[in-house]
């Protein structure tokens, strides 16, 4: 077995390590969500239209699905100190960018270049947390871990609230740079390089381009079904082309690459593929909770831009909470025990949800059901990513991170779009499709498939070996 090369650099205390690499985990996710309270703003002053201001958010989560494998491999074979620092070079001068964009397709440009920067640096800080953390100490850093990205999701729509209302929605961009500065200077002070000493210096970008392309086709063809419609030639073109990128994909991993994106011997591992497609799951009815409920505050609540950001505190403080409790008894009594009760409280949540009304309150049809989920969300995402990391090589953990964190990214970038897609269909049923009724219906329905998604993500995760996670007495 190959083992890691290491070159002696200044030694640190582990909370700075785990520091560094929640910091720059909790900045990637927080651009997933935090332009949504944003858009609204971004559309008048750039003068876009609303199809474009979609792809504000779908630009940064196609490219950051596309290369995170390409990232997790990158971690493995340069090192995880340059790759951490490279990403987040990426990712700080995209974020200036998008800042300081002045149309709609510079920041739709810039937000891509911004995804791959981002691809780069998520799986380099879970790689960073795997090799230093050992035995009992890791499921705790992994649920700090887990807790800062889950708790990126909804202090997004927090501190874009409080950024757009109260300075601009550039800010949004711009919160970046010194949390990007902060992260860099500390990972070039205290972070020693370690990569797998054997891994060839080649990266597979032709499988990380077809995949991406993959995904935007078929994601392209669903959005656009509002004007085309499912059966259209124009729909079935699209998703036929995503097929065959899709097919290439998985030809060119498989027979043509020497050194492929995905080695499809790393899903040997039935827990690891287990956790990737319960990860895909609830990835993907967690991501269109935020934007459903961004717009519901703001087109049915009334909210202003700072109240929006607001109301999602108590979700951002019950993942947090879920994700402690998590690590602290993952030891104790294994994953899936803990995927059994987080998948029901979701799903028990989006149920309830989804009974929402037009003339429903915050307090009285919002506040308990997003509480429920966002805990079962913290509850979720520290043992999928034990369950993920638990039977690999460590010299494949960036390989390991990268797959779970694509099968997030991917899950919530065809979830927005599908469900997007179908309460549109929805509320255009309607003679008045702009009234409050009508959109509450869209909404009610996206939640409703939500349940359905998360209750299926609860049978999936049956699956996964009964002692992963667990640790044995002798």
């Amino acid at each position: 077995m190959s083992q890691p090369a290491t070159t002696t650099h200044r030694h640190a205390p582990d909370w700075v390590i785990l520091t560094m690499a929640c910091l720059a985990q909790f900045m990637v996710v927080l651009d997933v969500s935090i332009v949504n309270v944003a858009l609204p703003s971004m559309q008048r002053d750039l003068h876009f239209s609303m199809s474009s201001a979609q792809w504000v958010v779908n630009a940064y989560v196609l490219t950051f699905a596309g290369f995170l494998l390409l990232g997790g491999r990158a971690a493995d074979i340069f090192g995880r100190r340059r790759v951490y620092l490279s990403g987040l070079g990426v990712f700080v001068i995209a974020s200036i960018g998008a800042g300081f964009a002045a149309t709609g397709g510079q920041i739709v440009a810039v937000r891509a270049l911004q995804g791959i920067g981002g691809a780069i640096l998520s799986p380099a800080t879970l790689t960073i947390i795997v090799t230093t953390f050992h035995g009992t100490r890791l499921p705790k850093a992994i649920g700090v871990w887990s807790a800062t990205a889950g708790a990126g999701g909804a202090v997004g729509g927090l501190l874009g609230g409080i950024l757009t209302g109260w300075a601009s929605w550039r800010w949004v961009f711009f919160i970046n740079v010194p949390i990007g500065i902060v992260a860099a200077v500390v990972a070039a002070m205290y972070l020693r390089e370690m990569r797998n000493r054997d891994a060839a210096v080649k990266l597979d970008v032709t499988g990380a381009a077809l995949v991406t392309s993959a995904l935007a086709t078929l994601i392209y063809g669903v959005v656009n079904t509002p004007n085309e419609g499912w059966t259209s030639a124009t729909t079935m073109s699209w998703f036929l082309a995503g097929a065959v990128l899709l097919v290439s994909f998985i030809f060119w991993e498989s027979r043509v690459a020497s050194h492929p994106l995905v080695p499809f011997r790393i899903f040997k591992s039935r827990s690891l593929s287990v956790a990737n497609l319960v990860m895909l799951l609830v990835g993907g009815a967690f991501f269109a909770m935020w934007y459903f409920l961004t717009f519901y505050y703001q087109y049915i609540l009334g909210y202003d831009a700072v109240k929006t950001g607001f109301a999602f505190l108590p979700m951002a403080l019950s993942i947090i909470a879920g994700a402690q409790i998590s690590s602290r008894i993952l030891a104790k009594v294994g994953v899936r025990p803990l995927l059994f009760v987080g998948a029901t409280m979701a799903t028990l949540g989006f149920a309830w949800i989804s009974l929402i009304q037009d003339h429903s309150t915050y307090l009285g049809a919002i506040l308990a059901p997003s509480i429920i989920c966002a805990f079962a969300m913290g509850l979720l995402f520290t043992p999928l990513a034990t369950a993920a990391t638990a039977k690999v090589e460590r010299s494949d953990a960036g390989l390991a991170s990268g797959v779970l964190n694509t099968a997030r990214q991917v899950g919530g970038s065809i979830s927005l779009a599908v469900l997007g897609t179908i309460a549109a269909d929805r509320t255009a049923t309607f003679v008045n499709p702009h009234s409050a009724t009508a959109l509450v219906s869209g909404y009610q329905r996206a939640f409703q498939i939500s349940a359905a998604i998360t209750a299926l993500a609860l049978v999936t995760s049956l699956a996964l070996p009964s002692a992963t996670g667990k640790r044995h007495s002798h």
